[in-house]
């Protein structure tokens, strides 16, 4: 898999994850600095390369100087996503989000709002890839990603596990009356399908957050991002 942009590799390069080698561009030595130093300081094998190479390399025309070759992204297990832990567990399940930016941008909310994890199913939905990591500015470095059969199996292993989990679609009760302190999960739904018939019955609740405007709806992410500030606030 490979890893473009700034951000998304000088975060990968704060991990432990092996990397097999970084493609830098010639003579920007100067504004890739901080990744050339973590790259030799953990003895990463770097080739200076022409901008053509680095172009043909690209796989999302947006290497900004900088592409580094690993492994296949590794999915966390769920039970493991799942255990018991010191304070409220919190995490987030997509309900077929196919679109990679979306993904990517899921990921970098639930990063930055200190959930344990995202669930994603294997099927019907995007995958954690290398463009997906660098739409995420290199949260999907640090935040766990499990895969499962489906997301109703998600949902029945989640409410054994003693989570609260709610999804987050229109016509449903106020996000902002919901106590969100205790072990919960958010379902995000997909672009234009939302969260499916069945997985709403399996929720504990639907909530839904008050729009104002002409228009009836709101991006996935953008939608996340503002029920998982939500929880954050409640939980301060």
């Amino acid at each position: 898999m490979k890893i473009e942009g700034k951000n998304a590799v000088l975060e990968l390069l704060k991990t432990d994850k092996e990397i097999d080698k970084l493609l830098l561009l010639k003579g920007a030595e100067g504004s890739l600095g901080r990744i050339f130093a973590l790259a030799r300081q953990k003895n990463i094998r770097v080739q200076f390369v022409d901008a053509k190479v680095l172009d043909k390399e690209s796989e999302t025309g947006r290497a900004q100087g900088v592409i580094a070759f690993v492994s296949d992204y590794e999915y966390a297990d769920l039970a493991r996503l799942l255990e018991p832990k010191e304070g409220a567990r919190f995490v987030i399940v997509c309900d077929g989000i196919e679109d990679v930016h979306n993904l990517g941008s899921i990921l970098r909310v639930a990063e930055c709002a200190g959930a344990d994890g995202v669930i994603i199913p294997k099927n019907k939905s995007a995958q954690v890839t290398g463009a997906v990591v660098r739409i995420s500015e290199g949260a999907a470095n640090h935040i766990r990603v499990a895969r499962v059969p489906g997301v109703n199996y998600a949902v029945d292993e989640l409410k054994k596990n003693g989570y609260w989990v709610y999804a987050l679609e229109a016509e449903g009760e106020d996000l902002y009356s919901c106590d969100l302190t205790g072990d919960i999960a958010l379902v995000i739904g997909g672009e234009n399908s939302g969260v499916g018939a069945l997985t709403k019955k399996k929720c504990d609740k639907v909530l839904s957050l008050p729009l104002l405007g002409k228009v009836n709806s709101l991006n996935a992410s953008v939608a996340l991002g503002i029920a998982a500030y939500e929880a954050v606030r409640q939980r301060r």
